[in-house]
C-alpha cells in the first residue's frame, strides 16, 4: 500500500508515531485522499460506479486543499513514499508524474506551461528534491536524484543527480539529492 510508504517516510524524519503523524501532518491528509481516490480513478470498476466517486473525490480534494493549502489531483501519478516537508501553497497538475521518494516543500508549483511541442507537464524522477518556492513547468523531464533550489523556475530538463538554481534554474552543482531525501 502506497500510503504506508508515505507515513514510513514521515517516521523516519521525525521519529514520530505513525497515529501521531497521521493526525497532525497536513501532506499526509492530503495524501490520504489522494491515494484513496486515485485508487478508485485508476480502478477498473464501471464507470456508472467509478464516476459519482469521483465526483465526491472532487469535493474531497477541494476540502483538503482550503485546510492544507495543498492540491494533489486524484489523476496525477505520484509514487509512494512521498514527503511534503510544509504544509501550504503546493499545487501540482493532474497530469504530472511523480517518482518514488521525492520531497516537496512549501509553495512549490508544478504545473502546464510552454508553447508548441514545449507545452506539457513535468515528469519528475525518483528521490527529488523540491526546496520552497519552485517552479516546474512545462514539458520537462527532471531526472532521478536531482535538487531544485529554493524559488527556481525550472522550464528545462534537469540532468540526473545534479542541482539546479536560479531564475530561470541552472545547474550549479553536480550533487544529487541523497543529503536531502
Amino acid at each position: 500500500m502506497r500510503y504506508k510508504k508515505d507515513i514510513q517516510r514521515y517516521k523516519e524524519y521525525s521519529k514520530s508515531s505513525a497515529l501521531l503523524l497521521v493526525l497532525t501532518q497536513q501532506g499526509l491528509w492530503a495524501l490520504f485522499v489522494y491515494r484513496f481516490f486515485n485508487a478508485i480513478y485508476r480502478s477498473t470498476m464501471p464507470k456508472i460506479v467509478k464516476a459519482p466517486l469521483l465526483v465526491v473525490g472532487v469535493f474531497f480534494q477541494k476540502w483538503i486543499e482550503v485546510i492544507t493549502g495543498i492540491t494533489l489531483p486524484y489523476a496525477a501519478t505520484i509514487g509512494e513514499g512521498l514527503y511534503i516537508g510544509h504544509y501550504s501553497g503546493i499545487i501540482i497538475s493532474p497530469e504530472t508524474v511523480i517518482g518514488k521518494h521525492c520531497n516537496i516543500s512549501q509553495g512549490v508549483t508544478i504545473g502546464v506551461s510552454g508553447r508548441g511541442a514545449h507545452r506539457g507537464v513535468p515528469t519528475i524522477g525518483n528521490r527529488v528534491y523540491m526546496a520552497a518556492g519552485a517552479v516546474i513547468a512545462g514539458g520537462i523531464n527532471v531526472g532521478d536524484g536531482a535538487v531544485i533550489g529554493a524559488n527556481s523556475l525550472v522550464i528545462t530538463d534537469v540532468k540526473e543527480g545534479t542541482t539546479v538554481l536560479g531564475v530561470p534554474a541552472k545547474m550549479v552543482s553536480a550533487k544529487d539529492s541523497k543529503d536531502y531525501i
